[in-house]
């Protein structure tokens, strides 16, 4: 399930928001559930907030000699079609 983070549509205004809802919260839901409209504390608005994703980064490609140590084939194309096993 994804994570979803939430902000109060008021973040500035302590009278119209809890705590949660106005320094934000992450919450579980399935993708097919539709976003939250409404704080589960307090009832009044949120709006659903666009986050940061996470991409691992490759600092360096993998030698065929590093691939073989950690397990892999590694295969080399020959002609059209046709590889070999190194």
């Amino acid at each position: 399930m994804p994570l979803y983070e939430y902000l109060s549509e008021t973040p500035g205004d302590p009278s119209k928001s809890c705590i949660r809802c106005s320094r934000g919260f992450e919450l579980r839901r399935p993708v097919e559930r539709p976003a939250l409209e409404l704080c589960p504390l307090c009832k009044n608005p949120v709006r659903k907030v666009v986050s940061r994703v996470h991409s691992p980064r490759v600092a360096k490609p993998f030698s065929a000699k590093a691939a073989k140590n950690a397990g892999f084939t590694v295969l080399e194309k020959r002609d059209e079609g046709v590889f070999e096993k190194l």
